[in-house]
């Protein structure tokens, strides 16, 4: 009789959904070893206040894998140099374009990996990867016509997390007008070759396979339903830029006569399985089409903050019936925990009031409805038949010290960071052990070596 391999993690404190448990043991299945493979947690037993034998023991608070729903890469690279002196999105979206020019599939993998790594030292156990850098400069197809996303689905698997790839739609530069230079190498000419050329990437265990327009702007009209339909026949998540900026609302008006929301409703692009990012300078109509629609918010609000973009109905859009999951987006810092807690803080700056989401609710924003986002199931909660991705962060350091540990959801939200984090878990494997990675022994070394590659 074949016996399935089992390992035991003993989680000091856990948090359930609904509340923080001491003493918890959760049992995984060990059958698959690659982050994504089926490491699925096969029991979870409370009330054990000693670690059984053999387990692996996890110090301090023990919470679902948290998902990064938006994200670029490459702007990574960007960190300390954009932040310097004033300007608009616009003007740091040139020094964004210098950045990508100078990318190849293989700095790209490697500033990807150390990107990853530094995502899973986070807590991050997933990502959505945002992807619309396909060709060469200039726009010349690599002999593999996916290299660039290929890199990226290695980059992810190298660092042990699991991957959504948003291969990204991306064939104008405004409404009416043929990409400029620097987006040549983002555009397959129009949607149907974008479909053509997306349609050759494969998931695997750790990665699946979705589908993103970059915005209204990037998108013809008339090319928008192609898009949409390649993401239902395969049900695979759609994600689109949407409002981030209100000059993108007065194109869009000036053009359509509509807003953008409108414009995708129009174009069948909202829908359950779709998500805007940003979602922020919106109508009282858009908030109803968006939430009516069941189309879900990807909230970044510490790269809508760094780049003055504004601060979106959040609670508005929830309330309609939005679900909300966090991203990191152009990675001025990457650190979940901010983003949940950056929320509900923007909020109260706007409104001046104080609790809009509980701690357990920017949790679930930051894992469950994350995950949920980017096409995977099983995900986001601590029970039997989920898949066993994990993180913990420490109850003892001088940001978390304190605070009861039975209070943990409000103490992770609200005190802990990035920083914080000890051990990461996907699919049953240890990444991060002790706050050190396990498959990338030096992660700022990494960054380092990759980010001044592209500086030179």
């Amino acid at each position: 009789m074949h016996v399935t391999p089992t390992q035991t993690f003993w989680l000091e404190h856990a948090w359930l959904d609904t509340h923080v448990e001491p003493g918890v043991a959760v049992t995984v299945s060990t059958s698959g070893s690659a982050a994504g493979a089926d490491g699925r947690i096969t029991a979870v037993r409370t009330g054990t206040p000693a670690p059984p034998p053999g387990a692996e023991i996890l110090r301090g608070l023990t919470l679902p894998g948290l998902a990064n729903a938006h994200s670029h890469a490459f702007h990574r690279a960007l960190r300390g140099t954009v932040q310097v002196g004033s300007g608009t999105f616009w003007t740091w979206r040139e020094v964004m374009y210098a950045t990508a020019g100078r990318l190849t599939p293989d700095s790209y993998h490697a500033l990807a990996r150390a990107v990853y790594a530094e995502m899973a030292l986070a807590g991050i156990t997933a990502v959505g990867e945002f992807h619309y850098l396909h060709h060469a400069p200039g726009g010349t197809p690599y002999a593999d016509l996916n290299a660039m996303g290929e890199a990226l689905i290695a980059a992810a698997a190298d660092a042990g997390i699991r991957i959504t790839l948003l291969d990204t739609a991306y064939l104008s530069a405004g409404f009416g007008q043929p990409p400029n230079t620097h987006q040549l190498r983002f555009s397959d000419g129009s949607a149907d070759a974008w479909a053509e050329r997306c349609s050759v990437l494969k998931e695997r265990d750790h990665a699946r396979i979705g589908a993103a327009v970059h915005s209204v702007r990037a998108v013809p009209a008339d090319q928008l339903e192609t898009v949409a339909r390649w993401a239902e026949e395969r049900r695979a998540p759609l994600h689109v830029h949407l409002s981030e900026q209100t000059a993108e609302n007065e194109a869009c008006l000036e053009v359509h006569g509509c807003t953008p929301t409108q414009l995708l409703a129009l174009h069948g692009v909202l829908g359950p399985r779709t998500t805007g990012v940003h979602n922020t300078h919106l109508t009282a109509e858009d908030i109803s089409l968006i939430g009516g629609s069941g189309t879900g918010t990807c909230m970044c609000p510490t790269t809508e903050r760094d780049l003055a973009d504004g601060i979106g109905p959040a609670v508005a859009l929830q309330n309609e019936g939005s679900p909300l999951s966090l991203g990191s987006d152009s990675h001025a810092v990457i650190d979940l925990l901010e983003e949940a807690r950056a929320m509900e803080l923007n909020e109260r700056l706007r409104t001046r009031t104080r609790g809009h989401w509980t701690a357990a609710a920017l949790l679930r924003a930051a894992s469950a409805d994350g995950h949920a986002a980017l096409g995977w199931d099983g995900l986001g909660t601590l029970e039997a038949g989920a898949r066993a991705d994990f993180t913990t962060i420490a109850l003892d350091s001088v940001r978390t010290a304190g605070p009861l540990p039975r209070l943990g959801a409000e103490t992770a939200v609200f005190a802990a960071t990035a920083a914080d984090v000890r051990h990461t878990v996907v699919a049953g494997r240890h990444i991060v052990r002790d706050g050190a990675h396990t498959l990338v022994p030096d992660v700022p070394q990494a960054l380092s070596r990759a980010v001044e590659a592209l500086r030179a």
